[in-house]
């Protein structure tokens, strides 16, 4: 979709009579393409059988796209309630005749609907049993909730969200690495569908839940980070959406993670926008500083990411004994830490090695005796069902 929507910016320099003969192009295609993915993916859903997988090299698996069979998919009516959703073979979103057929300005309708789009992240883990799980998936429908509110947009019920997260992970077991493996990652997408000529909130959204099966975040897999801190560029700032799970929140960073990668670094940290002196968060996930039996991890304040994983990260920290401070955390007192660490549904809870800032490089506090270590152990653990889970975090759908 990416790909179509940039050829078709592409074309909007051209005469208005080719726009319209590349817009039915473009439409053509698309449905073309459509009808070939359910036609190739016309296969039976997933068999109850515990021991079923699709063929995949389950040692391998990185963090890259590997569509699963089934994607949810849910219309918001007029009047801003969400009609009964279902699952569809995955394949290619399909649009509205009047997204961009007629004339010049609706073509503008593909650029406009897609500004409004959040999107969350959660996970279906397999037990040693083969049963399934899921982690927390109400707080990532009341952080949509919360994030369709900012960016004016109705969004999905607690109930309707989860509902279609476990049909999305059922429909798509086979997909589910085995136990250690690997997890089956799930993307739920809610976006602004309908056209729309000015600037206003469009007038039809869709919800969708894809799934894809995922390994590590990282390519150091589970070897320590080494970190960048990033005095150029900023993240967010006082007053934005830096706090919303939305395609405006991470495309500010990828200028400056494709400098820091290029330079050897895992990730970027990013300071505040105002004084540049506190820490904020890294690319896509959290940060936490390790002190003595102090743990720190910057304050929620509108420009950083109420993290699902860092909120279950500080409960269990709490309970081994750690203080658990929120506050503006100063890169002096990053640079002076036993150690770091990140939190996310992706990357999980990885150590950091190291951190570059200004050119000095800090070495932290790895391996198997770290707090990073102790704390993933106990997510981990109660996550996958080696641990039971006393907090009614787990939810089973088998």
């Amino acid at each position: 979709m990416i790909k179509a929507i940039s050829s078709l910016r592409k074309t909007l320099v051209l005469p208005l009579h080719l726009h319209i003969r590349t817009l039915q192009t473009f439409a053509k295609y698309n449905a073309q393409a459509a009808s070939a993915l359910r036609e190739e993916r016309k296969t039976p859903l997933y068999q109850n059988g515990d021991d079923e997988y699709v063929d995949l090299d389950w040692d391998n698996l990185g963090f890259g796209l590997t569509p699963a069979d089934y994607m949810y998919v849910m219309k918001c009516s007029k009047d801003g309630e969400f009609t009964q959703g279902e699952l569809s073979p995955y394949g290619n979103i399909q649009l509205s005749p009047s997204a961009g057929v007629l004339n010049y300005g609706q073509a503008r309708i593909l650029f406009w609907d897609f500004l409004q789009a959040i999107y969350e992240g959660t996970k279906a883990y397999r037990k040693e049993n083969g049963k399934l799980l899921l982690f927390r998936p109400d707080h990532n429908a009341l952080r949509m909730k919360l994030g369709a509110e900012r960016m004016l947009m109705p969004s999905p019920s607690v109930d309707q969200f989860v509902n279609a997260i476990k049909q999305t992970a059922l429909a798509n077991k086979r997909w589910v690495p085995p136990s250690g493996k690997g997890t089956l990652y799930i993307r739920p997408l809610l976006m602004g569908s309908g056209p729309i000529l000015g600037l206003g909130p469009a007038p039809e959204f869709t919800f969708i839940v894809y799934a894809s099966p995922v390994g590590n975040y990282f390519k150091e897999g589970m070897a320590a980070l080494n970190l960048y801190v990033e005095e150029e560029y900023v993240r967010a700032a006082p007053g934005g959406a830096g706090g919303v799970k939305s395609i405006t929140n991470y495309a500010p960073v990828l200028k400056a993670l494709s400098r820091a990668k290029s330079q050897g670094f895992s990730d970027v940290l990013y300071l505040d926008s105002v004084k540049k002196k506190y820490l904020e968060e890294a690319s896509s996930c959290n940060v936490f500083v390790v002190k003595g039996r102090t743990i720190s991890t910057p304050a929620t304040n509108g420009t950083i990411l109420e993290g699902i994983t860092r909120k279950s990260v500080m409960e269990i920290a709490s309970d081994q004994g750690y203080q658990v401070v929120e506050k503006a955390v100063h890169v002096d007192e990053v640079m002076d830490a036993d150690e770091v660490f990140c939190t996310g549904t992706a990357v999980v809870v990885a150590p950091v090695g190291t951190i570059t800032y200004q050119d000095k490089r800090v070495e932290y506090k790895t391996g198997d005796e770290s707090v990073c270590q102790k704390l993933r152990s106990v997510l981990v653990g109660i996550q996958t069902g080696l641990i039971e889970d006393n907090k009614g975090w787990v939810t089973n759908i088998n």
